[in-house]
């Protein structure tokens, strides 16, 4: 268990599948009580599991493009809990488009982004601050930090977060609020399967190539890190950014050096 987290209130936004889910079922395990918003049908599902499995979870379902959402979600995790300890900025919007992207596709992609992590900090540092401080966890990706082709919109929009996260950070330290990013490679969510048509055992090694690791990563691996930079045992660290990625970030475009010649001799 991680020292700080047991009886504290949490926020997860996009908690009904993939990495939020995960990251909420990771909290509850650690005696988290947890608030999670989602648009899918599916939250309520997901809510029945996890009190099936004795977790202390509450789900509201809303748009977060949706500002009065985002104030819905605080209130009601206030009212279920009586405070709010932690938030975990998750559901973004998967828009990927460049050339051919609309205004329309542009403002939805930063109103499921970056906007609503703005957002849902500003409604819930008060409460935080009431209760002695908190601590925030952005989730960005790799993609902030790297050109991919086709996508303009979402590559924006996380880098958006990134720099957000820094702002965040030294503005909310006064109200003892810490605030920090997780930044995963590719990871095993349900837009990956899709991509991959459910082969894993194709894809798989064919994507594993872009990771010092050699492998994708699976959701409950960007659990961990998130519920590390939320506990105490993380507390003097803010405006940081965690690279959950296999090591992708960090290799050259020699790759994994399996067509290389150069052996470093003079």
């Amino acid at each position: 268990m991680m020292k700080g987290l047991k009886g504290k209130a949490a926020i997860v936004t996009g908690g009904s599948a993939g990495i939020g889910r995960a990251i909420m079922e990771r909290l509850c395990a650690e005696g988290v009580s947890v608030t999670y918003g989602d648009m899918s049908e599916s939250g309520t599902a997901t809510e029945e599991e996890c009190r099936q499995k004795g977790y202390q979870v509450q789900f509201v379902r809303g748009d977060m493009a949706e500002e009065a959402f985002c104030r819905r979600l605080a209130d009601e995790a206030v009212q279920q809990w009586g405070k709010i300890d932690f938030l975990v900025n998750n559901a973004f919007s998967f828009i990927a488009k460049s050339l051919e992207a609309t205004r329309e596709d542009w403002l939805r992609m930063m109103d499921v982004g970056p906007i609503a992590y703005a957002t849902m900090g500003q409604v819930v540092a008060q409460p935080m601050e009431e209760q002695g401080g908190g601590a925030i966890v952005n989730i960005s990706s790799i993609s902030a930090h790297i050109a991919q082709p086709g996508r303009w919109t979402y590559n924006a929009a996380k880098g958006a977060v990134n720099q957000l996260t820094r702002c965040m950070a030294l503005d909310l330290s006064p109200m003892g609020v810490r605030v920090n990013t997780v930044s995963p490679g590719w990871i095993w969510t349900r837009e990956v399967d899709k991509a991959a048509g459910g082969d894993r055992g194709k894809w798989g090694p064919v994507w594993g190539k872009f990771h010092m690791l050699r492998r994708l990563g699976e959701v409950e691996e960007c659990a961990g890190p998130v519920a590390f930079l939320l506990s105490d045992e993380a507390s003097f660290i803010t405006a940081a950014e965690l690279m959950v990625d296999g090591g992708y970030h960090g290799m050259g475009s020699e790759g994994l050096g399996e067509a290389s010649t150069f052996a470093g001799s003079d």
